[in-house]
């Protein structure tokens, strides 16, 4: 789930090297080629004689009691690499809002209202499902809400070679809302008790933190202390602690400044300078693709089916239908109804460019929620419960589901402009 990188100017990379590393490390296909790996590496460890080895490891605890961090190994994963991914989200949010697509309310107010859409109609398809369960059952409306966008940009980075720039832009643009109603649901849906006087304390690194980088400080052993106290008093006091990482990254400046800028090369002979989110989103960008998110998903993903009669039990339950059923019919109806309604008023039309059998395409990618959603899943419903296995059921199945759908859809849209030579432009900036 994340948005597109946004450049303030121009970079050079110093090493060619280097630059080929990090773009390679970035790239969408690396991003969700890694992510499947861990899951399909989970679901087989969890249902092999390696299963115990594996639950060991997952719910093996250690940590601090004191400070409420006395987690298992899972819980580390969710709460503590969790919250480096989400610190790049507010890095890349903050971006958008100050210098992106989202400082034009007309350029992206189509996204972001399909944005909308396909958060809502989800949660509505789940609530009727589930309406008889009773309000246990209820508390996982959230699930099916979710957008993971490093698989479904990764599935348009690999079919969708000659589709139009825009269509991405589009994808990226409903993500980074998508990305910010998911931590707004998190922080106040899935936060039970708040210790006050923990939260207040927080603020105090925080202000910290935002002090040293509205400066120019970038170095590691005065940011990183600051940056886990604040972790630490987010997570204490009750708070979901990816929403750390979050405010985090809203306090980075994102434009250049004389204090606050970092060189990046020259051109023409004059140098050229990132703003200090730019800046972080480059490094911590590529932690979060490389180990933060893929980790996660090793430890999230690992469920026992228990063969046939297990996957039958689970879909017999009107969680697991719920979640699907939002996944694949709910997300491309609330996207594509949104985007109809709105592109008839003249000031809100969809670029030129733009089809709709592409945005058929692209909203069913939108269906595959996976890291966002197996996290409410472990929120709403506990950690390793026989609902939260049925979560990963649904949520894995509903992503296979509709990410063959638009795939396939979009592979086909992407052979005709090819056959056609259209739809061939210009790159879009990758997301990391």
């Amino acid at each position: 789930m994340s948005s597109s990188r946004l450049r303030i100017r121009p970079r050079f990379a110093p090493h060619e090297l280097w630059r080929g590393i990090r773009s390679t490390a970035r790239s969408d296909v690396l991003g969700g080629a890694l992510l499947l790996a861990a899951t399909v590496a989970a679901i087989i460890l969890a249902n092999s004689p390696a299963a115990p080895w594996y639950e060991g490891v997952r719910d093996f605890t250690f940590g601090i009691p004191e400070l409420h961090l006395d987690l298992s190994v899972g819980a580390w994963a969710a709460d503590g690499l969790l919250a480096i991914f989400f610190f790049v989200v507010g890095l890349e949010l903050k971006e958008e809002f100050v210098a992106g697509r989202l400082r034009d309310p007309r350029r992206a107010a189509l996204p972001i209202a399909a944005a909308v859409g396909g958060v809502a109609v989800p949660a509505v398809f789940f609530v009727i499902i589930n309406a008889a369960s009773g309000a246990e059952a209820l508390r996982g409306w959230a699930i099916p809400t979710a957008t993971d966008i490093a698989f479904a940009v990764a599935v348009i980075a690999v079919v969708g070679r000659f589709l139009p720039p825009a269509l991405r832009v589009f994808l990226l643009t409903l993500a980074i809302v998508d990305d910010l109603i998911a931590i707004t649901i998190i922080a106040t849906f899935y936060t039970e008790s708040i210790d006050l006087p923990l939260l207040v304390l927080a603020l105090l690194p925080l202000a910290g933190f935002a002090f040293a980088v509205q400066k120019g400080v970038r170095a590691w052993w005065i940011l990183l202390p600051l940056a886990i106290a604040v972790w630490v008093c987010v997570h204490a006091a009750g708070v979901h602690a990816t929403v750390a990482g979050v405010l985090l990254g809203f306090v980075v400046p994102v434009l250049p400044t004389e204090r606050a800028r970092v060189a990046v090369g020259e051109n023409d002979g004059e140098t050229q300078y990132d703003g200090m989110a730019a800046h972080f989103a480059d490094r911590w960008g590529i932690v979060a693709t490389l180990f933060a998110v893929p980790v996660f998903a090793f430890f999230a993903a690992g469920v026992s089916i228990g063969g046939m009669d297990g996957l039958l039990s689970a879909l017999r339950d009107p969680i697991t239908i719920g979640i699907i059923i939002g996944l694949v019919v709910g997300k491309p109806i609330g996207i594509l109804l949104t985007t109809f309604l709105l592109s008839r008023i003249p000031a809100l039309r969809l670029e030129e460019s733009l089809r709709w059998p592409d945005l058929v395409g692209m909203s069913f990618l939108a269906g595959i929620g996976f890291t966002v959603s197996l996290l409410v899943g472990e929120l709403a419903y506990g950690s390793a419960s026989v609902a939260d296995e049925h979560v990963k059921i649904g949520v894995l199945l509903g992503s296979l589901i509709a990410a063959v759908i638009g795939g396939v859809a979009l592979a086909v849209r992407n052979a005709r402009a090819r056959a056609a030579g259209s739809g061939d432009g210009p790159d879009v900036p990758r997301h990391p």
